[in-house]
């Protein structure tokens, strides 16, 4: 990726997330948890950021849009059921 965070910092995977910046974060699986849960941002190429809700400063697992929509279109047919079960 060629994108610039905060600070000139190029976005890679693994970096502290806080560099992403602290607004457009969502917590799209917010439940019954007790507010530990993934919060996800959407990056201005289309690529996915997620983090722990619970620790801001934890580092960012950056996804391709692509490999996003595939993640959630196969979650909707149960192909990530083996997550839970």
């Amino acid at each position: 990726m060629t994108l610039e965070a905060r600070g000139g910092h190029h976005v890679r995977n693994g970096m502290p997330a806080r560099e992403l910046g602290t607004e457009g974060w969502h917590k799209p699986w917010s439940g019954q948890n007790g507010g530990a849960c993934v919060e996800a941002k959407r990056l201005p190429d289309g690529c996915v950021a997620l983090r722990q809700s619970t620790d801001p400063d934890s580092p960012a697992l950056l996804y391709s849009a692509h490999g996003m929509s595939a993640f959630i279109e196969a979650a909707k047919t149960g192909g990530a059921d083996f997550l839970t079960s």
